[in-house]
């Protein structure tokens, strides 16, 4: 296994690149998702083309001159891979520089927009690449910044911020230099004599984050269809219990006939009737099932609407298990190869192209990589269907205390701890529910360091009581009225509320 990118491996890499790149305009900012971005970069002296490129992958994070080859992606990209090919498209790359001797990364341009920044922080497993402005305030960045619950400290990276860079500092030992610690590939390119260090980088920590991101999407691919075999396998089940049902067509037929010769003996209410069985030998009683809530004509007409679809349903069955079995071969096909180490872009193409497959945006029902505009809160909704919304972080707390919430909604938090700012949606002219608003208090405990503790007390206040001090921290605000309430949790409550938020529990 390759050693990760130091400080030192970082400091050496900017210094051989900034020469070779630095005055070259940008042609695109291509992404790479999920975490690479490749800077295509031309100037007339060069006699082509140069390409840089910012990885952020938690297997292999760093920079270098790109010499081999690139797949080209395919498809949607994500919020950040937008922003990056809008700013920097034709920019004009002025600076790369090291940032406070560390694992950080600083790429400054001249846009048509003003300057603009990339930072590349090459950081582990928590590396990130942000776009800032010439003020090195925060635009985009490519990873969600995580902040664990009840984190009351402003988030460190935050749109219209300055860019504050991870903790930690550069050990005092440098360590080995990247000559050292990385081998000297054979078979160089030419273009590998202008940059030797970057390409040592690119065929040790590429190749390893390359592999590691194949074995990634191929346990993915496998997942996805081993379902969809399963899927057809249980479809195929299934046929087989209709087969049945459908053979059971005659009888069903038959029943509808007693019914339909015995029709002064039925009435409504009945919840079945014993009649005599002229399709059996010898006769004797049968027992036929009614609904007691239709008539004696609906339930004729009920018997044979039944007949009639057990009779559709028997017609198309051979081809239904044509399909399926087809379905299946071509399933189990794709997984022998992924099996055999395959393309994992190469199966599941094929698999798309047979229809087995859905392309994974649709799949998960929305744009590869697309996120969603980012709330500052959670959303959950009661029984009765009100909205409460929950603060993320303290700077969020403000955005949505302040800005978001309305005069007439109700504000909640808990009284004796710090946590999430809690506001529960209330109509104009209305008044909120006291099961409503014992729901938001629920969420104002859980979402707090009081988790689990079995009674607490919460503030209740409108929002036109709630006011924001100048110059107070994050997340702090003061109350003109309101009061406090004693609330004791029901677990059976809180499950309904957090549903299947996994994240929130």
């Amino acid at each position: 296994m390759s050693p990760a990118l130091s400080a030192a491996h970082v400091g050496e890499l900017v210094r051989e690149l900034a020469p070779l790149l630095v005055g070259g305009t940008v042609r695109e900012a291509a992404a790479l998702p999920p975490r690479d971005l490749l800077l295509v970069l031309e100037d007339p002296a060069w006699g082509g083309i140069r390409r840089l490129r910012l990885s952020a992958a938690a297997d292999g994070p760093r920079l270098h001159l790109q010499l081999g080859r690139v797949h080209r992606h395919e498809g949607s990209t994500g919020p950040f891979f937008e922003r990056a090919a809008k700013e920097l498209a034709g920019a004009t790359l002025r600076a790369i520089e090291q940032v406070r001797g560390d694992r950080l990364a600083l790429l400054r341009f001249d846009t048509d927009q003003g300057r603009r920044g990339l930072v590349a922080e090459l950081v582990g497993r928590h590396a990130n690449l942000v776009l800032v402005d010439g003020s090195e305030r925060v635009l985009e960045w490519l990873v969600e910044p995580k902040q664990k619950q009840g984190d009351a400290r402003p988030p460190r990276l935050a749109r219209g911020e300055p860019h504050v860079p991870p903790p930690g500092r550069a050990p005092d030992d440098p360590g080995p230099s990247v000559t050292e610690a990385f081998e000297a590939p054979e078979d160089a390119p030419r273009l590998a004599e202008l940059a030797p260090l970057s390409w040592r980088v690119e065929n040790a920590l590429g190749g390893a984050a390359e592999e590691a991101e194949r074995h990634r999407a191929s346990k993915q691919l496998r997942e996805r269809l081993e379902r969809k075999l399963h899927g057809a396998r249980r479809s195929l089940v299934g046929l087989e219990a209709r087969e049945r049902a459908a053979n059971e067509a005659e009888r069903v037929r038959q029943d509808g006939e007693l019914l339909k010769a015995s029709m002064h003996e039925l009435r409504r209410g009945l919840e079945h009737v014993d009649l005599e069985d002229w399709f059996e030998p010898g006769g004797g009683p049968r027992r036929i099932a009614l609904d007691p809530k239709r008539s004696p004509q609906e339930n004729v007409e009920k018997v044979f609407d039944r007949y009639h679809k057990l009779l559709r349903s028997l017609e198309s069955l051979d081809e239904e298990r044509a399909r399926l079995e087809e379905r299946a071969a071509v399933l189990e096909s794709a997984l022998a190869e992924l099996a055999s180490e395959a393309e994992p872009e190469d199966v599941e193409r094929r698999a798309v192209a047979a229809g087995v497959l859905e392309p994974l945006d649709r799949e998960r029902g929305k744009r590869v990589q697309k996120a969603a505009p980012r709330l500052p809160y959670r959303l959950f909704r009661t029984r009765s269907g009100a909205e409460v919304l929950v603060g993320r972080s303290a700077r969020d707390n403000d955005e949505l205390s302040i800005r978001i919430a309305r005069g007439n909604d109700l504000w909640l938090h808990t009284a004796d701890a710090p946590g999430s700012h809690v506001v529960l949606r209330v109509g104009k002219g209305t008044e909120p529910g006291d099961e409503d608003v014992l729901d938001a208090a629920h969420l104002a405990i859980h979402f707090s360091p009081l988790r689990g503790t079995p009674r607490a007390d919460v503030h209740v206040a409108r929002r036109k009581h709630l006011h924001k001090p100048k110059g107070a921290p994050a997340g702090l605000v003061t109350l003109s009225g309101g009061r406090t309430r004693r609330v004791r949790v029901e677990p059976e409550r809180l499950a309904r509320l957090l549903g299947d938020d996994r994240d929130a529990r």
